[in-house]
């Protein structure tokens, strides 16, 4: 039933005249486009659109991720849009954002009376987020060898976890309302000075290594890849929040390709309790939320218990959701959420032009110091590893280990 709905017009996509079969084939309706092509085109196929007589109505668009290469390319692609396409009409999609847990990171927070007193820098000690991936750059080469681990994964999906873990309560569940919350936690990241790169940022590159009992090349070897290519695989950073809430707080994010095991999970861990009565002797490990959001979507709280016996010895238990034993099956697909939400014309799981604007102006420091100083290690690891030696470091400098999802 559904194939029977599909069609196929061939059209240049770039100019009026080459939509021209594309409107007759349609006509004047309200109709959803989907721009699954360049981020480099999109101004052109907006032009094109209005120019045929196409962006008319109640149409709207769908810009797939990067919206840009950096934080001036960015800059012209939204405002290209916005001269054809006014902001309620324009729908920035990152599928992270449509997975389950994601959504119920603001149930989770702020419907539960427990949560929220202790979300913040008097009871957590820090968060953590990973994304890892465990297959290689594979046949997404040309694209990626341009655009590394930074662009593709901190830059969107990343701050929007961390936007949506830090941000404070919204005045209302309305897109735009939720859409400032984010903003504002983006807002106050504190700025990666020229030094602050060095010692807060780690970049590094798969080489060969033993993934799932296989060997497999590194990134320099994949098929089309450039020689002796810059491009980070690997990113690992510390950022501080600086607002009230979460002064003090580090969060560290991480994000690598050929790593050991395909995860994403936020982890926030509380402080430890006082050095007395059960602490006295033996230091006891912090409670810990885990919130994984995939594969197996759902969350899990880590809390101390007295162990059953006459000793009185103290030991971690773990409460655990897994969703799709809990509510009766698999949540829907993340494309299947926001397609329906650009139906519905709801822009809560969509980013908006400020937070792009802002998330690049955070990334972009980094960048810079990355292309004007060249003494900045490009690290290498093993695939099959969590990632460079220097990760390890980076948190280790702070007294705090890396938790593996």
């Amino acid at each position: 039933r559904f194939k029977a709905r599909l069609d196929y017009c061939k059209a240049d996509v770039t100019n009026g005249a080459g939509m021209k079969p594309l409107a007759e084939h349609i006509g004047q309706a309200s109709t959803i486009f989907f721009l699954a092509l360049s981020p480099s085109l999109y101004g052109a196929v907006c032009k094109a659109l209005d120019e045929s007589g196409l962006a008319c109505g109640d149409c709207r668009i769908v810009l797939e991720k990067p919206l840009g290469h950096d934080l001036e390319s960015s800059r012209a692609i939204n405002a290209e849009v916005a001269a054809v396409f006014e902001e309620k009409r324009v729908f920035r999609i990152d599928h992270y954002l449509g997975k389950e847990t994601v959504q119920n990171l603001i149930a989770l927070r702020f419907a539960n009376t427990f949560f929220e007193p202790l979300w913040n820098n008097l009871a957590i000690d820090h968060v953590q987020i990973t994304v890892a991936e465990t297959e290689g750059v594979g046949d997404r080469w040309p694209y990626y060898d341009e655009y590394g681990a930074l662009r593709d994964m901190v830059q969107n999906h990343m701050l929007q976890v961390l936007a949506l873990t830090g941000m404070e309560p919204p005045v209302s569940l309305a897109s735009d309302a939720v859409a400032d919350a984010k903003v504002n936690v983006i807002r106050s990241l504190r700025p990666l000075g020229p030094g602050d790169v060095r010692t807060h940022v780690v970049r590094g590159q798969y080489a060969a290594g033993a993934l799932d009992g296989h060997q497999v090349t590194g990134y320099l070897q994949e098929e089309g890849v450039r020689e002796n290519s810059r491009t980070e695989t690997f990113v690992a950073l510390k950022t501080m929040v600086d607002n009230w809430r979460w002064a003090g707080v580090p969060f560290y994010l991480r994000t690598g390709k050929r790593l050991p095991r395909r995860a994403s999970a936020i982890f926030v861990q509380f402080k430890r309790v006082p050095e007395i009565l059960f602490n006295r002797r033996v230091t006891l490990p912090p409670d810990m939320l885990a919130i994984r959001i995939q594969p197996d979507e759902g969350f899990s709280l880590e809390v101390l218990a007295k162990r059953p016996g006459l000793d009185l010895a103290i030991q971690p238990v773990r409460m655990d959701l897994h969703y799709a034993a809990e509510f009766n099956g698999q949540s829907p697909d993340a494309y299947e959420r926001l397609l329906l939400d650009v139906m519905a014309g709801d822009h809560t799981l969509f980013l908006g032009s400020r937070f792009v604007q802002r998330s690049w102006e955070y990334v972009q420091s980094i960048l810079d110091r990355w292309q004007d100083d060249a003494s900045i290690p490009l690290e290498t690891y093993p695939a099959g590893s969590w990632g460079p030696k220097a990760a390890d470091e980076l948190i280790r400098a702070d007294g705090r280990e890396w938790i593996q999802p």
